[in-house]
């Protein structure tokens, strides 16, 4: 298999700003592990264009209610491909994929489509917090498992136009991985524990699926 393409963060601004011109709906992914720094990479794209011209679509948004997590036996691996709502992503992908025939791209008129967003200082889902209008030419989807081949997930690569990998040096994503948790009210000795038994775990089936990805973005 060739080897993926790399990129510093400000090379794929550009390749981004090429993107959002030529005038069609394009739906970009952007993923790595935990802690890679991907909502630091989709902030950056965003911000490169002009108001309105892209929206970040966070896969975080179809974690599992910790209710409904603690009914499964889950809560203990929270963030683990079976603790999404896998499905209802790749559900919400197709209505945004589907907009690209909306009047703004030379088709008939569409809606909005509402995605939820995951709410850090509750550590719950929220419904109908990010708007994504049929007008907006970029749509960036955030998440760990945009590249995976299993279950539902398998079917979120072929709705992607381009997935981009951000890759980091390992001592970074921990330390960055820890003071997350820290910051929302884990003891330092429970945030240690948590990432290096549920986060990094994850971590390696993400890091798998990298060869598989269009754009390495690597930040330092």
């Amino acid at each position: 298999m060739p080897a993926v393409p790399q990129s510093s963060l400000d090379e794929a601004v550009e390749r981004v700003r090429r993107l959002a011109a030529d005038g069609r709906r394009h739906l970009l992914g952007v993923t790595g592990p935990p802690g890679a720094g991907k909502s630091t990479v989709c902030a950056a794209l965003a911000a490169a264009l002009p108001p309105g011209a892209a929206v970040v679509v966070p896969m975080d948004g179809y974690h599992l209610a910790q209710a409904e997590l603690e009914r499964l036996g889950r809560a203990d691996r929270k963030g683990a491909p079976d603790t999404f709502d896998a499905a209802g992503f790749v559900a919400l992908l197709e209505r945004v994929a589907a907009q690209r025939g909306s009047a703004s791209f030379g088709g008939a008129p569409s809606e909005v489509v509402y995605a939820p967003q995951f709410r850090r200082e509750i550590e719950e889902p929220v419904a109908g917090a990010v708007p994504v209008d049929p007008g907006t030419p970029l749509v960036v989807v955030e998440g760990n498992y945009l590249l995976l081949e299993d279950g539902a997930w398998a079917r979120v690569r072929p709705l992607l136009d381009e997935c981009w990998y951000v890759d980091v040096p390992d001592d970074l994503r921990l330390e960055r991985l820890v003071g997350r948790h820290v910051a929302h009210g884990r003891a330092p000795d429970a945030a240690a524990e948590w990432v290096h038994r549920s986060d990094e775990a994850n971590a390696r089936l993400v890091a798998a699926s990298r060869d598989r990805a269009d754009l390495l973005v690597r930040l330092t």
